[in-house]
């Protein structure tokens, strides 16, 4: 079993820069990908930006050049550097993992990420 807790959410103006942390604890050892996704009201839930054998990084064209997804491998702990953040960047915000990432497995709660414009 895994458990993902994510903290950082928050409300921010356009422009503005937020940080997600994701701690994880339980059996990790096997979670080769780590990433994060995202669901805005009424849309599908949408990969955001993954990590794959803590080196091989990948973003969705939408947060590419904005976002920096990254690993504390002694605090078993994710994260998310997101800048020049939009309103349609908007959502909740999930940590999740598995084997592989075609694979996810565990989901944290989730943190509400706001934009204004």
């Amino acid at each position: 079993q895994v458990q993902l807790v994510e903290s950082g959410g928050g409300s921010v103006q356009a422009g503005g820069s937020l940080r997600l942390s994701c701690a994880a604890s339980g059996t990790t050892y096997s979670m080769y990908c780590m990433a994060w996704f995202r669901q805005a009201p009424g849309k599908e839930r949408e990969g955001v930006a993954s990590i794959r054998r803590r080196a091989t990084t990948t973003y969705a064209d939408f947060v590419k050049g904005r976002f920096t997804i990254s690993q504390d491998i002694a605090m078993n702990t994710l994260y998310l550097q997101m800048n020049s953040l939009k309103p349609e960047d908007t959502a909740m915000y999930y940590c999740a993992t598995g084997a592989d990432c075609s694979s996810i497995r565990y989901w944290g709660q989730g943190t509400q990420v706001t934009v204004s414009s």
